[in-house]
């Protein structure tokens, strides 16, 4: 009992330090001025877009001077990437219709927008969640790593580690997403492995899907895999199905009321930024989707932490058990497949892995190799 609370007062001191060093070191990325344009808009929707644009720069430029410059330090990715930014802090139309871009993750916009009402500025109300979510993010895996360790000082201490891990660490400095849908992928990844409570994670996965609606691809195959090892965790098919029919549901209304389609988004992204790309966008062109998804596949994935953990996969995994057919040890390898193919589907639609989103999966690999390393002696045991 002593040491439970010696560890929790050491977790809360430790989670205040970061949450103050977060608060007060944000990187003011990109993003953030049409997020903060979009509080604005559900706040005042009779508030003109010029008013609109003149308020979210001038407090952005408060606090980061270098808003709207040219970018001249890398080399453009796409016809007109460095000035892009530039000419939506000149142009007040222009931005208006870079907004469309943002509004496909309607709960991270909605919390937001709380914020907002509370009385926060624009820029603070969009990575308050982020910062919060960081501190629940920990909190789950200690909780995790404490269920499957046994021991509050070594759960104390991987969770420290992994905290530090640095993907975590810059999605949690930026006013994006990522932070609010690892934490909602994690806490559904829980409720379905450690509590074996279908309904509350199936909410879960609904919500990471408002946040981010690329992770309607790997909730497929999480499915998938619920479904074929359903005896193993005691669900009922009919449930699988409801679940996944919710899934399905969430991700085809959020396509259906987004204005943008996806050869749009793709050319304007990836090979011509233009001013209007939802009024006046290029046609698209199979041969360049073709040239930029082969350009960047080896780059992406090399610069991304997707091989490193596949190294430590193959360590870990005991191929003794697979050919036994040991059903933990498939379970295990069936979700390390799931993972890959599910970042390969995605590469394909938007050739791009920024590593703040990809910390979701980067925790389910590193959180479920510690689970199977520790289980390994058990499955041993019960396959001689």
């Amino acid at each position: 009992m002593k040491s439970n609370k010696i560890v929790a007062l050491l977790l809360s001191l430790y989670l205040c330090i970061m949450s103050y060093y977060f608060y007060t070191h944000q990187y003011y990325n990109a993003d953030i001025e049409a997020y903060m344009g979009l509080v604005y808009k559900a706040n005042f929707p009779d508030m003109k877009i010029e008013e609109i644009h003149k308020k979210v720069y001038d407090e952005l430029k408060e606090k980061d001077p270098d808003i709207g410059k040219v970018s001249t330090e890398r080399k453009e990715e796409a016809i007109g990437d460095n000035s892009y930014y530039k000419n939506l802090s000149e142009n007040p139309k222009m931005y208006e219709e870079e907004l469309q871009l943002f509004t496909v993750k309607p709960l991270y916009n909605f919390i937001n927008s709380v914020f907002f009402k509370l009385g926060f500025t624009a820029s603070t109300s969009t990575f308050l969640i982020t910062i919060i979510s960081y501190v629940l993010i920990v909190i789950l895996i200690f909780n995790f790593l404490l269920q499957i360790l046994k021991n509050n000082y070594l759960a104390f201490i991987l969770t420290v580690l992994i905290s530090l891990f640095k993907p975590l660490l810059d999605t949690s400095r930026h006013a994006t997403p990522d932070g609010l849908s690892t934490l909602l992928l994690l806490l559904s990844f829980y409720y379905v492995v450690m509590k074996r409570n279908l309904f509350i994670s199936a909410f879960f996965g609904i919500l990471c899907i408002l946040t981010r609606p690329e992770y309607f691809i790997f909730y497929t195959f999480l499915t998938i895999l619920l479904y074929i090892f359903r005896s193993d965790f005691k669900f009922k098919t009919n449930e699988i199905i409801f679940s996944f029919t919710y899934f399905a549901l969430t991700f085809g209304i959020i396509q259906y009321f987004n204005q943008i389609p996806w050869s749009v988004l793709f050319m304007n992204q990836f090979t011509k930024v233009q001013l209007y790309p939802i009024s006046n966008p290029d046609t698209f062109n199979f041969q360049e989707y073709l040239a930029c998804v082969k350009g960047k596949l080896m780059f992406e994935f090399n610069t991304s932490y997707f091989p490193l953990l596949l190294i430590f996969i193959i360590l870990l995994l005991d191929y003794r058990l697979i050919m036994n057919k040991n059903r933990k040890s498939l379970l295990f390898l069936s979700l390390y497949i799931a993972v890959y193919l599910s970042v390969s589907l995605r590469f394909i639609m938007f050739p791009i892995l920024v590593n703040r989103m990809m910390v979701g999966f980067y925790l389910i690999i590193i959180l479920s190799l510690i689970a199977y390393q520790n289980s390994k002696k058990q499955i041993l045991a019960q396959t001689v």
